[in-house]
C-alpha cells in the first residue's frame, strides 16, 4: 500500500469501523498538526492522540460514520464524512464534515477540519 489514494481509503475504512486512535498511530507522522475550523491547531501526534482519547472518551453512542467523498491530488487528499453520534458534553451530533489532509513521507503531517458548529 504505496500510493495515497490507497492509504486514504484505507485509514477511512479504519475510522468508519470505529478504529480511530489506530489510524492516527498508523498513518500520521510524529509533528503533525490538527486543527478543527480556526481553533486553535493541536501540534504533535502525543497531543492529539490525547484530544483524540478525550474525544472517544465521551462518546456515549456511535451509530456511524461514512466518507461520502474522497478527492486525492498530489501531496493532499480531501474527504467529505457523515457522522453520527451522542456526545456526553454536546448531546446529539449529526452532521457532514470536510478534512483536508497533506501528506509527506507517506504520512499525514497536517490535517484541518472543516464543518458547521
Amino acid at each position: 500500500m504505496n500510493s495515497i489514494s490507497e492509504k486514504i481509503h484505507a485509514l477511512n475504512e479504519m475510522v468508519v469501523q470505529g478504529k480511530g486512535l489506530e489510524a492516527l498511530n498508523k498513518y500520521y507522522a510524529e509533528e503533525v498538526i490538527m486543527q478543527a475550523n480556526e481553533q486553535e491547531p493541536t501540534v504533535g501526534k502525543e497531543a492529539n492522540r490525547l484530544r483524540e482519547e478525550e474525544f472517544y472518551s465521551k462518546v456515549t453512542e456511535f451509530r456511524g460514520a461514512e466518507p461520502l467523498k474522497v478527492a486525492v491530488g498530489v501531496g493532499v487528499t480531501m474527504v467529505e464524512w457523515h457522522f453520527d453520534y451522542t456526545h456526553e458534553e454536546w448531546g446529539v451530533r449529526n452532521y457532514k464534515q470536510v478534512s483536508v489532509q497533506e501528506w509527506k513521507d507517506g504520512k499525514i503531517v497536517k490535517e484541518k477540519f472543516y464543518y458547521a458548529n
